[in-house]
Formats: C-alpha cells, structure tokens, sequence
C-alpha cells in the first residue's frame, strides 16, 4: 500500500456560478452590518485575511505545490479570488469577534453559520437549467505536513509562554482558542458538506468525512496562536474603532483583561 495515497486528503468542492454571485453579495451586506456596529479593526483584519488567503491558495498551493485543480471553462484564478475573499473574511471576522468576546457573538455566529447552510439550497433553486457547475479540487499531501509544523510551533510558545507566568490570569486561555479554531472551521466544513458543496462526487462517508475531521483540526486552528498575539498586541494599545486607548496596557496586563471579559455578558 502507497503511504503517500493512504495519507492523501482531497479538498473537493462543486457550485454553480449562482452560488458565487449570491455569496457576493452576502459578504457586501455583512461588512457593512459590521462597519454599521463600527467595528472597523474586525471589517480590516478580514480584508487582510482574504489577500493572505489568496496569496496562499494562488501562490503556494497552486504556483508552488501544484495542488490546485479546475474544472474547463472556468478561471482559476477569479474562482480563487472569490474563495479566498469570501472565507479569509468570513472566517477571520468571526474570529476577530471570538477572540473580542464580542456581546453580539451569538447573532454573528449565527449569522455566519445560517448563511453557510442557506447560500447551497438558494443556488440550487435559482440556478439556471443547463448552467455548468464548477468542480475545483485541492489535494493536501504536500503541504499539511508544514501547516502541523505551524500548528505545533504556534501551541508549543503557548505552553511555554503559560508555563512562565505566575499569575494565573495572565496566561492564555488555551482551551478557548483551540474552541475557536476548530469550531470556525468545522462550522464552515460542515455547511459545505450538508449543502453539497464540500465532497461532491466522493463515493464513500469517510471520503467525505475525513477532509471535515482533518481540516478543522488543522487549517484554521493552526492561526490561533499568531491570530490571538496579533490581537492581544494590537488591543494594548488600540480600539476596534482604531483610536488609541486612553490607557495603554502591557502585553501580559491585556491578556489578564481578555480573560475577564465575558462573552454575552449583561
């Protein structure tokens, strides 16, 4: 038996063009709930992620590792664009809001999660008879061994971080951002997958199941630790309205203040 072929995962997804032009126009109404709310830091980092996903999918895992199919007929790179804008945003918005503990975090969440479901059934419906799908498939097997590589340096400096710290609130909250890694991504994962999008075409369910297990243990949780540092450095001293803080805090002082802060709180 290959090892090669053993450990292999296929990232496959199918769509219809509908289905881009509905999550378009998703993401324009949901920035904009966003800068309404003023959370401009949160609309930024989401922006910044979309370009990173992209120079990511596009330069590493297509220029680079090769990894990146299409189906004929269809662009790689503007289907590319669309799907790293749409999830770089959506993913790392709703992190940034996580991480926040913002006090509207539920309507967010649902918001993001009622879209992922709902966005599937209405290209279904609204597609036009005859319009060709778009099959657009990622294999991992030369590139997961890096993002481990990121994903143990990142927890690793945690632990190491935590364990120098006497006063226990000024530690990381480790079991929250290992929450907040997995659940984004297997939020996202799974919506793909009930709406038909993610693993169409595979024949059996642990074809189907593995990319859902493998990918939300790894892909986004792999940027917690760095995602957490950005935030907790930039908030010491700024405020999701991009004004500084009255006050500056250190870096261990805001992670104490962080960790007091509840989500939904009255």
């Amino acid at each position: 038996m290959n090892l090669n072929n053993a450990t292999e995962i296929i990232a496959r997804r199918e769509f219809s063009p509908v289905y881009m032009i509905f999550d378009v126009a998703f993401l324009l109404c949901f920035a904009a709930m966003l800068i309404v709310k003023k959370k401009y830091m949160t609309v930024l980092v989401g922006a910044l992620a979309g370009i990173l996903y992209m120079i990511v999918d596009y330069g590493i895992f297509h220029l680079v590792c090769h990894s990146r199919s299409i189906s004929e007929g269809h662009s790689l790179f503007l289907v590319l664009l669309w799907m790293s804008i749409s999830y770089g945003f959506t993913n790392f918005t709703w992190i940034w809001l996580w991480i926040s503990k913002d006090k509207h975090l539920f309507e967010w969440s649902f918001l993001i999660l009622l879209w992922w479901f709902v966005c599937p059934q209405l290209a279904k419906t609204f597609t036009p008879a005859g319009m060709q799908n778009i099959i657009i498939e990622r294999t991992t097997g030369e590139y997961h061994g890096y993002m481990a590589l990121i994903l143990l340096i990142g927890y690793l400096t945690l632990i190491i971080f935590n364990m120098r710290q006497k006063e226990r609130e000024k530690r990381v909250d480790i079991p929250w951002l290992l929450a907040i890694g997995i659940l984004v991504q297997f939020g996202w994962e799974a919506g793909l997958l009930i709406g038909g999008i993610r693993s169409a075409g595979f024949a059996t369910l642990a074809e189907k199941l593995r990319p859902l297990i493998v990918n939300s243990l790894l892909e986004t949780n792999l940027g917690m630790p760095y995602i957490y540092a950005v935030f907790i450095a930039y908030t010491c001293r700024f405020t999701e309205q991009m004004k500084r803080r009255e006050e500056p805090l250190a870096f261990t002082d805001r992670i104490a203040e962080n960790n007091g802060e509840k989500v939904w709180a009255k």
